[in-house]
């Protein structure tokens, strides 16, 4: 399959298919990888799609979640948004929020929270694009379209360019991937709950609504 970029970044068709779909661009037979601008611009044309960028600059546009999935996804948004609200110490983000990272990558978190002194450097006009920086907690839910080791890659991605805490949540076996820098991946198996440790100080996520 081959998607062409418009002048002024025409809307793209996608089949419906269950897995995520990578792209790659070109001018005059030349990889292309978007500015900030571009990529932004090219997100909000097509704006009923989940898309992110590789540190390549090739662009990935996943599909929509089935029901499951979004009613875990609420969920857990939900217990980590009471938690931020009474904490007050940063804010927390849904799935459809994108962040520039450190590597050049854009990706979308299925939930992430942020410390606010790290979000009080950027202007208004900056917090209406993606930040550029990596959460300092992370979260990921795995779906029946979500590649295990994809997945894990991702989340050795938020590791590397800064993130302090990380959760691979995979719903279908019951198991939570505990993630630090440096650190080899800690599994939790079938657990009532997981701990936000020292980066989401007093939290822990009810995990029983979510088996």
């Amino acid at each position: 399959m081959q998607a062409v970029l418009e002048k002024n970044y025409s809307r793209i068709f996608v089949p419906n298919r269950a897995r995520a779909i990578r792209f790659t661009f070109e001018s005059d037979n030349e990889p292309m990888k978007f500015t900030d601008d571009e990529f932004w611009e090219f997100c909000r044309q097509n704006d009923e799609m989940r898309i992110e960028m590789t540190k390549e600059g090739d662009v990935i546009i996943m599909p929509p979640t089935g029901a499951d999935t979004g009613d875990r996804n609420a969920e857990i948004t939900m217990q980590l948004r009471f938690w931020a609200k009474k904490d007050k110490t940063g804010k927390t983000y849904d799935s459809s929020t994108g962040f520039k990272l450190p590597n050049g990558a854009t990706l979308s978190p299925d939930a992430s929270w942020v410390r606010k002194e790290r979000l009080e450097i950027f202007t208004a006009k900056q917090r209406e694009k993606f930040l550029p920086l990596c959460p300092d907690f992370v979260l990921e839910l795995r779906s029946a379209s979500d590649s295990l080791k994809d997945s894990q890659e991702k989340m050795a991605e938020y590791m590397e360019n800064g993130a302090r805490l990380g959760w691979l949540i995979d719903p279908k076996v019951k198991k939570v991937h505990v993630y630090h820098q440096n650190e080899k991946a800690r599994i939790l198996d079938n657990s009532k709950t997981v701990s936000g440790e020292d980066v989401l100080v007093g939290f822990e996520l009810d995990l029983t609504e979510i088996w």
